[in-house]
């Protein structure tokens, strides 16, 4: 029988937990956090093998996906920033209010990678890591603009970052200028952990309707059976993050802690004739993981959900003509549920130290429960749109 490419993600979430062991008198052992870790191959299996493997406890067998950008939406041509002030995204989730800006906090942006050398990066510690084959940098402007929302620091007294002063920025790059796929970043989340990060930021999607056309066209399969098959593999895929959102958790219980942030999708038309909205996407619509909506502002000053904006989200943030960095140094304009959610990633890191500073330690169960319960409402708008509401840095 033909053999197929596929990721294999075996992790028991019922399996004993290595606890860090307190350090005895006389003894140097103790006092070492053993992180669980799942077992993650890449094998070519025939159809009976992945049938055999999906048999066993804890097992997801799935076919890499192919991974694309939640595309921003076109804005205008944006200025430099220019005297002492602050973007509006980062007033509205009143970071600017906050006493804290993200120190000690590390914080991963899985995206196109990141321009490092840009000034609203001078003074960071950026770690890069390509898991595309494309080398390091970015050479699309995504990753670099979201990293930019998340934690830019100052320029020119001009505020752009929410979390100005996390400790350090893991740019882990999961798409080229190709795209990418749902193996490279499994294993972008998994090096984001194994690096630290208490968030994890992802604004990116599962390219179905590129799946389908890759079956129909390269193997000649009938649309109705490609769609079939690409379905199939979609559920599977579902299972593989939700399998990946236990194995966060169970980290957490030995004081390894992360948050997963992702966009929802701009697959919405909400200003359309006729009017439609589209559900969450995945990986933002898997279990453990906390989706968002975007905002813009309204004509009155008052906050709108985007047009483009999926439902289903946990929570909201800025998302419509975000001002951040731009590869090769200057800056732009993004829309998009893409840059909402750097500005919830941002606010995550503001309650991470919030938290850490006043427990001395940090816990995902309450670090989600922190931003969730400080979300306020938007009037005019239901959870069906923007979830808990409007994203809340601490005060």
């Amino acid at each position: 029988m033909d053999s197929d490419r596929y990721i294999v993600f075996e992790f028991d979430p019922d399996q004993p937990i290595e606890r860090p062991r307190p350090q005895t008198r006389g003894s140097s052992r103790g006092g070492v956090e053993t992180p669980v870790r799942p077992k993650v191959e890449v094998a070519d299996l025939t159809p009976d093998e992945v049938t055999d493997a999906r048999r066993k406890p804890g097992v997801v067998a799935a076919k890499p996906m192919p991974m694309t950008l939640v595309r921003p939406v076109a804005s205008k041509a944006a200025p430099k920033p220019k005297g002492v002030g602050s973007e509006w995204g980062v007033d509205a989730v009143g970071a600017t209010a906050s006493p804290y800006t993200g120190d000690g906090i590390k914080v991963a942006v899985l995206d196109t990678g990141i321009d490092a050398t840009h000034e609203a990066f001078q003074g960071a510690i950026v770690t890069e890591q390509d898991f595309t084959g494309e080398g390091n940098g970015d050479n699309v402007g995504h990753g670099t603009h979201c990293a930019g929302t998340i934690a830019g620091r100052d320029v020119n007294g001009h505020r752009i970052g929410v979390a100005p002063g996390v400790t350090e920025i893991l740019a882990g790059k999961v798409l080229s200028e190709q795209g990418g796929s749902t193996e490279s970043l499994l294993r972008g989340m998994q090096w984001a952990l194994d690096e630290g990060a208490a968030v994890i930021s992802m604004s990116l999607g599962i390219d179905f309707p590129g799946y389908v056309a890759y079956l129909v066209d390269s193997r000649g399969l009938p649309v109705q059976q490609a769609t079939s098959m690409a379905l199939e593999e979609y559920r599977s895929t579902l299972q593989l993050f939700g399998s990946l959102a236990a194995f966060i958790r169970a980290n957490t219980m030995i004081g390894r802690t992360a948050i997963v942030v992702a966009a929802t999708g701009n697959e919405s038309e909400r200003s359309g004739s006729p009017a439609y909205t589209i559900a969450i996407a995945p990986p933002a619509a898997s279990d453990g993981f906390i989706g968002v909506a975007a905002l813009g502002r309204e004509d009155d000053g008052s906050l709108g959900v985007a047009y483009f904006s999926n439902t289903g989200p946990a929570v909201a943030a800025p998302g419509v003509d975000i001002l951040s960095a731009k590869p090769g140094g200057g800056y732009q304009l993004m829309s998009g549920t893409s840059m909402a959610t750097p500005h919830v990633a941002g606010v995550a890191a503001l309650w991470a130290e919030s938290i850490q500073a006043s427990t001395g330690r940090l816990e995902a169960r309450e670090l989600t429960a922190r931003l969730l319960a400080s979300s306020i409402p938007v009037p005019g708008l239901g959870p069906g749109d923007i979830g808990a509401g409007l994203v809340q840095a601490p005060k």
